[in-house]
């Protein structure tokens, strides 16, 4: 009986040192396993930040431009009349070095026949005829070949006036990426080229959505050097608090029409509403128009062009000028 007892105590005495051992080398293991965890959270972060410093800018940038989004598929910009604009000349401009803008000109309907298998020289020399000239800065995502950025270009036409729409670095076939300077830029830069060539036509600047902050921006521009456009058309627009002031400068030197949808989702009518006042209140209601369209009429943010009176507030703004 002794003997068995002394066996039993051995045994438990045996089991508990092996216990003691296993926690001692747990508690040995525990600060290296903490250490090697750390190491391996700054190594993450040491080969993490420098990507983030470059793709963070770049995802931000494409977030605000989505100009990646090239929409419509398979188009050939450079032929324009695959999209039925068959009184278009497609050309590059350089608004600085080492950016080449895609650039559509469409002349007046009246010219279409007249337009067949002309040059570039021709499409030029077309903008000293008096004709009214819109240079129609697009919004974010897709081309020049957006459907709706076509139909304003065939509105305009019908008309009897000019229409050129760039895209801007970045966009379709558009050389470089976007910045606000940059596109800035590229707006001034076909301004000033259509200036020099048009004599004395008119040349109204047509911004929509993101565009209208580069037709803004671009005014402030040109106000900056003493000079102004004929008119701007601001469709679609939006507010911010870094936009107010300049609208407070510049509104003062040139005629302004705001086209806006009621039902426009991107571009609520009250904010419409608040640009205007404060247009009115820097200028007067006489040189500053808002224009609403019926929300039933299901236009949204991208198809006013579609309204059958748009030609005529079209037409009734240019005479105002």
């Amino acid at each position: 009986m002794t003997r068995k007892r002394v066996v039993k105590q051995h045994g438990a005495s045996s089991a508990a040192s092996k216990v003691q051992r296993s926690a001692r080398v747990q508690r040995d293991e525990a600060p290296s396993r903490w250490w090697l965890k750390r190491g391996l959270l700054a190594l993450v972060i040491f080969l993490l930040v420098p990507c983030l410093q470059k793709t963070l800018p770049e995802l931000i940038q494409h977030l605000v431009y989505t100009h990646r989004v090239r929409v419509p598929f398979f188009i050939d910009l450079s032929r324009p009349s695959d999209l039925s604009l068959n009184h278009t000349v497609n050309m590059y401009l350089t608004s600085e070095e080492g950016i080449s803008l895609g650039v559509w000109h469409t002349v007046p309907e009246s010219k279409w026949k007249e337009a067949q298998g002309k040059d570039l020289a021709w499409y030029q020399d077309t903008l000293k005829d008096r004709s009214p000239v819109f240079i129609y800065l697009h919004g974010n995502t897709g081309t020049r070949a957006a459907a709706h950025r076509i139909g304003v270009a065939k509105v305009l036409s019908a008309l009897g006036y000019h229409v050129l729409v760039p895209d801007y670095r970045g966009f379709g076939d558009s050389t470089g990426e976007p910045t606000e300077a940059g596109v800035t830029t590229d707006a001034l830069y076909v301004y000033n080229w259509v200036k020099e060539r048009s004599g004395d036509s008119l040349v109204v600047i047509w911004g929509h959505s993101l565009g209208t902050g580069v037709a803004t921006n671009a005014a402030v521009k040109l106000h900056e050097q003493g000079r102004s456009f004929d008119g701007v058309i601001l469709e679609g627009t939006f507010n911010t608090k870094g936009q107010e002031m300049p609208i407070f400068t510049w509104v003062n030197f040139w005629n302004l029409s705001l086209l806006t949808c009621e039902d426009d989702h991107l571009a609520p009518i009250q904010t419409v509403q608040e640009l205007y006042e404060v247009a009115v209140m820097a200028q007067n209601a006489e040189r500053v128009k808002m224009v609403p369209f019926d929300g039933s009429l299901g236009y949204l943010h991208n198809g006013l062009y579609r309204d059958p009176h748009l030609p005529d507030s079209l037409q009734k703004f240019v005479l105002s000028l």
